[in-house]
């Protein structure tokens, strides 16, 4: 759909520049990001996305917002096994994105987007921290507990 539309606004490019196109293109590329981290595949790039290179990377930004909620989801499902790997990647964008100086008119207001980014990635690293303490401590209760168990039982404790 996206080529189409090139094609079909290539004679009227204030409507192929007014935002819209760009906004599905952003919408695009982050889609098809997030989808190829959360598989483990290697990311496409702009070329083969057909979109722009402030698109992808405004794309990029949005991607590491839904890498959040996939990470969340996977917590909720007390599934940790690839949290610190997508966290990981979440890092990864927001390193690429802070390195793009370009004025705001040429990257679609990346900068935007990259501070959006930093402050998903720090509330996840927290979320994240807080739920692996949580989970550690509730495993060391449950230890104490059979431990206690295993010892006749616990104590009653005397009025």
């Amino acid at each position: 759909m996206l080529n189409q539309i090139d094609k079909v606004l290539k004679k009227h490019q204030d409507l192929l520049y007014a935002g819209y196109v760009q906004d599905a293109k952003k919408e695009f590329a982050e889609g098809s990001l997030t989808l190829a981290i959360v598989r483990g595949e290697d990311l496409p790039t702009p070329e083969s996305l057909k979109v722009g290179f402030a698109p992808y990377l405004n794309g990029m930004g949005e991607a590491a917002g839904e890498l959040r909620r996939y990470l969340l989801d996977a917590m909720r499902r007390d599934d940790f096994s690839r949290c610190e790997e997508l966290l990981t990647a979440m890092d990864d964008i927001y390193g690429i994105l802070v390195t793009m100086d370009f004025p705001d008119a040429l990257t679609g207001g990346l900068r935007r987007t990259t501070d959006m980014v930093r402050g998903v990635v720090e509330r996840t690293r927290g979320d994240l921290t807080m739920a692996v303490e949580q989970r550690s401590l509730g495993r060391r209760v449950e230890n104490l507990e059979e431990k206690l168990k295993g010892k006749g039982g616990s104590k009653k404790s005397h009025d």
